[in-house]
């Protein structure tokens, strides 16, 4: 096993812990199906207008961020580091 194999098989197991632990932060969002049909589902609260400043908001940001880094580092690790190291290893 090659050392950027260990490198970033433990950035992508810190990273999927982190995300877990984001997940499991983020509150869980309510469904008033009921109540958004009576009331045409208009929030006119302080918090529904500022939705994108709160702490869930962050949250899911910050695990969307989380997620896309953890998608590119797993596609690096296992399609493009290979092919870059066969190619060198073919061409010595």
């Amino acid at each position: 096993m090659e050392l950027y194999e260990i490198i970033c098989g433990a950035v992508v197991l810190l990273i999927a812990i982190l995300v877990i632990i984001l997940c499991l932060m983020q509150d869980n969002k309510s469904q008033d199906n009921m109540t958004s049909a009576l009331g045409g589902g208009f929030n006119e609260s302080f918090y529904g207008q500022n939705e994108g400043n709160t702490r869930e908001a962050a949250l899911a940001k910050l695990t969307k961020i989380l997620g896309i880094v953890a998608f590119v580092l797993i596609i690096c690790m296992n399609v493009v580091i290979p092919y870059i190291m066969t190619f060198f290893q073919s061409g010595s």
